[in-house]
């Protein structure tokens, strides 16, 4: 779900948090994960001093993917916001946020889906912000499509968005998903079931009522929390990394 770099002296969190590397029902995660011991590299200078994201590699419309191109996208569309924290609750501001997913169809604008669902020639699909001061971020989207994946039997993947984090430098990068309350296909989808039961609603946005727009678009807010007992599930750094 997530990736990072090894943090020495950073306060660990709780056992069972995060999902395993080695997942069998994950078909994927038997045939990736590593089966030697990990090494860990040292942290030296230019893990500090780059290259960094500055605001001025950030576009005007690169946080509303429904505004990339000269038409309007198909979907529904959704404000997706929240809140980037720390172990302690505390905002971790002008931190770099990617987001990737699927159309309303289910279908990634990539050479390898293969999945027979049209592209919408008026959605990439991608998008980037940074925090501001207090923490927060916002985009604006189309909320994806379930898609087939054939990873077992009627294979579904709920609707999902992809969220890739990054640090003070290019090393320092945390990747998970985000999903949708109530999707009925939680029940059979292997990587959100790979997450500890107790942590799997961390993984779920709230639907926002009051945040929502009067005829253009529902919302949904989704922290993420990078540390400690409400910390968003990632791979635990005791498991083989992926």
């Amino acid at each position: 779900m997530k990736t990072r770099p090894d943090l020495a002296g950073v306060r660990r969190d709780p056992d069972d948090s995060h999902p395993p590397l080695d997942f069998p029902d994950y078909a994927s995660t038997v045939l990736r994960h590593p089966r030697e011991s990990l090494i860990v590299l040292p942290q030296r200078l230019t893990e500090l001093t780059g290259p960094v994201f500055g605001s001025d590699r950030l576009r005007p419309k690169d946080n509303d993917l429904t505004a990339q191109h000269a038409g309007e996208p198909i979907g529904q569309r959704v404000i997706v916001h929240g809140r980037l924290l720390d172990g302690d609750a505390k905002p971790i501001p002008h931190s770099l946020i990617e987001i990737w997913q699927a159309n309303a169809g289910g279908r990634y604008r990539h050479d390898r889906d293969r999945w027979n669902s049209a592209l919408d020639p008026n959605f990439d699909g991608a998008g980037r912000t940074r925090t501001d001061s207090a923490g927060r971020y916002e985009f604006t989207t189309i909320k994806p499509g379930a898609y087939p994946w054939r990873n077992h039997h009627n294979a579904w993947r709920p609707a999902h968005i992809h969220f890739s984090l990054f640090g003070q430098a290019f090393a320092q990068r945390l990747v998970t998903q985000m999903y949708f309350p109530d999707d009925p296909l939680f029940f059979q989808d292997p990587v959100f079931n790979s997450v500890p039961e107790h942590a799997r609603e961390l993984l779920v946005s709230r639907f926002d009522y009051a945040r929502s727009e009067p005829e253009r678009a529902l919302a949904f807010e989704f922290d993420i929390v990078l540390r400690g007992r409400d910390a968003t599930p990632f791979e635990h750094e005791e498991d083989d990394d992926d």
